[in-house]
């Protein structure tokens, strides 16, 4: 298949890059290759490259001539800083999908990969012993300044044990970049039964890995921890660093991105299918941030009892759906993974919003 994958020289789609051209696909990239995100050092990736912005409707419908899919991983990443941040991950996130399936349709390209988040569920599954399954509402500040981490039981009060969520949950997104990846999802879904095109979401859950951006305030906290690192510092752990989290391979990943590309045709037209894209190995932000010291040779983690609005306490997936129907297994381990990236290189940043 020739695959346009948009971002494809950022972090993730530049792994998806790799992982196509040794499927034996031709992947095309397309990116804006944005200063903020990728300074002169970059690495151009290996294939053929289409320098333009997802947002540029004719440069889009030019690089969508003669391709049989797309994968798009090009959005603006993270949490941000503040919700002054909104108009540009709105702009990039969602005017740059509904530009991207605009082109789509016109071209005919009825096969689509996207790069979802599990930021769309908000907190994690949580069971009260005395209400069962309950969703909690956002924390309260007060809670937060106080310690008090945990989310409690809406109903009771009582204390809730954290459980792994499933595609089945409903979304309730926490901040604006979730917001804007749940709409990435419904403006998919709406293009799939405008054109009966077939497209699957791929809801990752913290992927790291080689090559992930540095010194930014909008990476994930793995990259946050690994920069410390590099700095010779320790690696700063919010909250209590009990938040639990599904770490998972960017290789992994991009084996994921694959596969769908190539299953996706045997889905039925007309529909999104989701799936949550993760290690299924629940850790804890501690233990994550103790791992990488260790392999890093220190120094150790300090946890400072800080903690950001808008973060969540636990999210982890369940992602037996995506092994069931796809047959997709992460081969990469914790314990393996953390090591490599702790010794890995990262990518130069501006220190600034990441576009993939």
């Amino acid at each position: 298949m020739r695959v346009l994958v948009t971002g494809g020289a950022g972090f993730i789609g530049a792994h998806i890059v790799t992982a196509l051209n040794e499927s034996g696909h031709t992947p095309v990239v397309l990116d804006a290759f944005l200063p903020a995100a990728h300074p002169v050092a970059s690495v151009l990736p290996d294939a053929e490259l289409v320098r333009a912005d997802v947002r540029d409707a004719e440069a889009v419908s030019s690089a969508l001539r003669g391709m049989d899919a797309v994968c798009h991983q090009a959005a603006m990443v993270g949490l941000g800083q503040d919700f002054a941040d909104a108009p540009a991950y709105v702009g990039c996130n969602d005017l740059g999908t509904a530009v991207l399936l605009a082109g789509m349709a016109e071209a005919g390209v009825r096969r689509l990969v996207l790069a979802g988040s599990m930021v769309v569920y908000g907190e994690g599954r949580y069971a009260c012993p005395r209400d069962g399954v309950v969703r909690p509402g956002p924390r309260e500040v007060a809670d937060l300044e106080a310690g008090r981490f945990e989310p409690r039981c809406p109903v009771c009060g009582a204390e809730l044990v954290p459980g792994l969520v499933g595609e089945d949950a409903p979304a309730d997104p926490r901040n604006v970049y979730a917001t804007t990846k749940l709409a990435q999802e419904h403006l998919t879904a709406a293009w799939a039964r405008s054109t009966g095109g077939q497209a699957v979401s791929l809801r990752y859950h913290n992927v790291y890995g080689p090559g992930m951006p540095r010194d930014t305030p909008y990476a994930g906290v793995a990259s946050f921890f690994r920069s410390a690192l590099a700095r010779g510092e320790a690696p700063r752990v919010f909250e209590d660093g009990a938040q639990r989290r599904d770490f998972v391979h960017v290789r992994d990943v991009a084996a994921a991105n694959v596969m769908a590309l190539e299953a996706v045709g045997g889905h039925p037209g007309g529909s999104l299918a989701a799936y949550n894209t993760g290690s299924g190995e629940p850790h804890t932000i501690g233990e994550m941030a103790g791992a990488l010291a260790a392999a890093h040779g220190g120094p150790a983690p300090v946890v400072t009892g800080e903690f950001r609005l808008g973060d969540v306490r636990h999210i982890t997936a369940d992602s037996a759906r995506l092994r069931r129907e796809l047959g997709w297994l992460p081969q990469i381990g914790f314990a393996e993974g953390m090591t490599e990236f702790a010794r890995a290189d990262q990518r130069a940043s501006a220190g600034s919003p990441q576009h993939a």
